[in-house]
């Protein structure tokens, strides 16, 4: 795994030296890209999409609600009406769905250029979903592990090929347990994202290591505390405690400014296995840098997904 990002001897000195990550930097272009985004009909998804259209690129994006999906339809053929952006729709809650809409998209794009999971929520009482699943945990981990699983082969046939997983420093507070992967015991909101966010790390290094030599890259990053509709539907104390601080968030603009980073930059080409803030790499926790975590997610995360019809 990448630690240190370095230029290569020449450009900079004989030992290279840091690469410059400013967004000012950088003028991307997108034209004949397709990048397929889940969680993009609003937040720093929705600011991202219509960025990467602008750019050039055709979005495949992941709706829950029709109606906020024809909405983002209409925004993103604003910015660039001359390619067929598309929508699927499906609750990315449940495995059966989280499958089928993955199957549909593999099946309609025969490359895909950059697959950004970024669909995630927070819950104030612990719920189950259909599949017997923690309802954190099947959102904001099993739908990334999951759509990404299902899309592996179309994004090994694109040269260049981008994962871009939305995680948060929120991660800074969770610890595996490995006696209770989905907090059947001691649920609390907070924890629960704080340990997808977790999840959301481990399960991005040990894809990055199971690529490496194919030319696709895996990333994951922390927006920042950003301003959106996460948390709304959160109830009680909590939900009253999101209002409040959101004052103090930042804009889904300079939210999305790392993703868009991540899905389109020359300066990241190649580096793989990092967890990103403000378009640069930046240390996890330790607890986000065990291996052997990280191979036990997956393989429960496997167990998981393969037990769904």
């Amino acid at each position: 795994m990448l630690r240190t990002i370095l230029l290569p001897p020449g450009e900079g000195g004989p030992k290279g030296r840091m690469r410059d990550f400013s967004l000012t930097r950088y003028t991307p272009c997108m034209k004949g890209k397709v990048v397929v985004i889940t969680g993009a009909t609003s937040g720093i998804g929705q600011v991202a999409a219509e960025k990467l259209a602008a750019m050039g690129a055709r979005i495949v994006f992941v709706a829950r609600d029709k109606s906020r999906g024809d909405a983002t339809l209409e925004r993103l053929r604003a910015q660039n009406s001359s390619v067929d952006h598309r929508a699927h729709y499906a609750d990315l809650s449940r495995l059966s769905e989280m499958k089928r809409v993955a199957t549909e998209i593999a099946a309609a794009e025969p490359r895909i250029d950059v697959l950004m999971n970024n669909a995630g929520a927070m819950f104030s009482k612990r719920q189950l979903t259909q599949d017997g699943l923690e309802r954190t945990f099947a959102l904001n981990h099993m739908s990334y592990f999951t759509v990404t699983q299902l899309l592996r082969e179309r994004l090994l046939v694109t040269p260049g090929a981008r994962i871009v997983n939305t995680s948060s420093n929120a991660h800074r507070g969770a610890h595996v347990n490995y006696n209770d992967l989905q907090m059947m015991n001691g649920y609390r909101m907070f924890k629960a994202y704080c340990l997808s966010k977790l999840y959301n790390i481990l399960f991005t290094r040990e894809l990055s290591r199971q690529l490496q030599g194919t030319g696709v890259t895996a990333n994951c990053l922390h927006p920042g505390f950003v301003a959106t509709r996460f948390g709304d539907s959160t109830s009680g104390a909590g939900g009253l405690l999101f209002r409040l601080i959101k004052f103090f968030a930042i804009t889904p603009e300079q939210g999305a400014e790392t993703p868009i980073f991540l899905a389109s930059a020359e300066q990241v080409k190649g580096v793989t296995g990092e967890y990103f803030y403000k378009c640069a790499p930046t240390p996890p926790t330790k607890d986000a840098l065990d291996d052997d975590a990280a191979e036990w997610l997956w393989a429960e995360s496997e167990k998981i997904m393969q037990s769904a019809n």
